[in-house]
């Protein structure tokens, strides 16, 4: 899509945002559409892939923070609805022409229409939005375009976000039409270049000092005529359908965390290179073990007199067929975190997390009658021994309150 064409749609409301949305809310809007509108949720319903692709191109802009940032600028300056016909022209310059006010001949975007000092920033801008290019040659409309990033949701378990996985997808997205090879025009034919922009993409007229543009209607502003268009795309050079592909993910892959899978998205147009596949990973809790940056956490409970008297436990590691054993000191405190070195998280470049491990005292909910008898004992022999000795010193000496 041209900048051009950006003016005249609304790819705030297509999003369901406001104008001054901020990124993540845009993004937030994106993919809860994309998930209610994807062809794969609604199969057979032409209405929900229209609107599917619709979102999916809005986003294309306002997902990106400079397109985004030409596309506000361009509807600051002109207006919704400056390049279509009738439109009434860009901010109070219509002048009664069924187009919009070629502003570009005023900043330098024709050829030899440089000017020492001139606006080269705006003049660029215009000359995106009219599909110009400064050399008066052949029309941006036939430029190479590189294609829409796509980006996609995965969920894997724990172990695989651990230890790296390859995941297999099916995408449903618009991609370069195998027939025609993405030319739009029946194999053995070739697009010509239209006679009336001769290419461009727009017509102009002059009526006094201004100029005034408007799409070609031979061609639909592309800049190209397809007599015999492919049977398989209708002449669009794309379609869509399901795309099986694997995709690597390496070890240590964060929840939440975008993988690039470079020309794996949407086609280019006119021979560009395609856009990037983005996966977001989502990773499913493991039901023993936990996460801390690099570090596996694990909690073991243990009985007091393992901690009080000392001992030595075997934990497990996410590799199940493997444990290892670990020293307890005598004394050691409920809550204490012991680290087994090396047993975390393998990067990529090479740095390996740890195992942390913490001791948790349980409570059993009732107790034998000779356990009972002996915890008793127990009881009196360190009766002397205050556990909250410390506290009630701080108490006495108004350390609280």
């Amino acid at each position: 899509m041209s900048a051009r064409d950006w003016i005249d749609k609304d790819f705030y409301r297509e999003l369901g945002v406001s104008a001054d949305a901020s990124a993540d809310e845009i993004k937030k809007s994106y993919r809860k559409l994309a998930r209610e509108l994807h062809p794969d949720a609604n199969p057979g319903d032409p209405t929900a892939e229209a609107r599917f692709k619709a979102v999916s191109e809005a986003y294309g802009v306002l997902g990106d923070a400079e397109k985004r940032k030409q596309y506000d600028e361009a509807r600051r300056l002109f207006g919704s609805g400056a390049f279509r016909p009738g439109g009434g022209g860009f901010g109070g310059f219509g002048g009664g022409g069924s187009g919009g006010f070629d502003l570009s001949d005023l900043f330098g975007n024709t050829a030899g229409a440089a000017q020492p000092g001139g606006a080269g920033g705006l003049g660029d801008l215009l000359g995106g939005l009219f599909n110009r290019n400064r050399g008066g040659g052949p029309a941006a409309a036939n430029r190479a375009r590189r294609g829409q990033d796509v980006e996609t949701d995965i969920r894997i378990d724990f172990a695989e976000a651990v230890h790296g996985a390859t995941v297999p997808l099916r995408l449903s997205s618009p991609s370069t039409c195998e027939t025609c090879h993405g030319s739009g025009a029946k194999p053995g034919t070739s697009p010509r270049t239209c006679p009336t922009c001769n290419g461009n993409g727009l017509v102009t007229r002059n009526q006094g000092a201004f100029a005034f543009s408007e799409p070609c209607a031979d061609c639909r502003g592309t800049g190209r005529i397809v007599d015999t268009p492919c049977p398989d795309c209708g002449g669009t050079g794309t379609n869509t359908k399901v795309r099986p592909l694997t995709v690597r993910i390496p070890p240590g892959v964060d929840d939440g965390q975008r993988i690039r899978v470079a020309g794996k998205g949407e086609p280019g147009g006119n021979g560009g290179p395609n856009g990037d596949l983005f996966v977001r990973v989502h990773v499913s809790p493991h039901t023993v073990f936990g996460r801390s940056g690099n570090d596996l956490t694990l909690t073991v409970p243990v009985t007091f007199p393992e901690l009080a008297m000392g001992t030595t436990l075997t934990v497990p590691t996410l590799d199940n067929d493997h444990r290892v054993s670990l020293k307890v000191k005598p004394g050691t405190p409920s809550g204490r975190i012991l680290r087994v070195r090396g047993r975390g998280i393998a990067k990529r470049d090479g740095r390996t997390g740890d195992l942390l491990v913490t001791v948790q005292v349980t409570v059993p909910a009732k107790l034998p009658d000779a356990a009972a008898a002996a915890l008793a004992e127990y009881v009196e022999a360190t009766k002397e021994q205050d556990p909250r000795a410390e506290l009630n010193k701080l108490l006495d000496l108004g350390g609280v309150g």
